[in-house]
């Protein structure tokens, strides 16, 4: 009389090894589309700065200030300077070419990098160092500027600067760039495929 444990021999086992598991996060479509939501609105942010720091389209930049008619995209911003311990660093970089060539192909890299969904992981490293230079030049520490004046910081450690930072890791870590973007296409070029770092 058969037992269970001897009832039918059991099927061969495959000696086949399990394909390895995918390094990709398991995320549901719904998901996957908001994090696509997420990174395009984000690139668009980068790619306007860039646009209209160039043209001078009326909004953050006159035209009469533009960079196509000699304006400094980021003087403006490094002049203003007003806090921190860096703060006359920042000034002494206010209006050097070098800096506003380094400013302008960083916003257009990041932005066009987002909106296509390549390339997440450098940009995240990019765009993570940009945003934490703008943040120590912005200094939301502190609660009065250098001439006395109440800094109005309305929080000490988190600003928009911050959140962009935040945003642009969660999009890399999650491969944000297969879902409506070229992530995929990108993800299987021979150089990125033997570079993982440059997903």
């Amino acid at each position: 009389m058969r037992t269970p444990l001897t009832a039918e021999p059991s099927a061969p086992v495959s000696r086949r090894s399990a394909p390895p598991a995918s390094s990709e996060p398991a995320l549901s479509l719904p998901v996957r589309r908001a994090l696509a939501a997420l990174r395009i609105a984000t690139g668009v942010i980068f790619l306007w700065a860039f646009v209209d720091k160039t043209f001078g389209l009326g909004y953050a930049t006159a035209s009469q200030n533009s960079w196509l008619n000699g304006g400094s995209p980021a003087g403006g911003y490094l002049s203003g300077v007003s806090a921190g311990p860096l703060e006359s660093v920042f000034r002494s970089m206010a209006g050097q070419v070098w800096v506003d060539w380094a400013y302008m192909a960083g916003m257009l890299g990041i932005g066009a990098a987002l909106v296509a969904g390549v390339a997440l992981r450098l940009t995240a490293v990019a765009g993570g160092l940009m945003m934490l230079t703008l943040w120590m030049a912005e200094w939301p520490p502190a609660r009065h500027l250098s001439d006395g004046t109440a800094s109005m910081s309305p929080n000490p450690l988190v600003d928009q600067h911050v959140v962009y930072l935040v945003a642009l890791v969660v999009l890399a870590l999650c491969s944000a760039g297969r879902t409506w973007g070229l992530g995929g296409r990108w993800a299987r070029l021979p150089l990125v495929a033997r570079h993982p770092w440059l997903r």
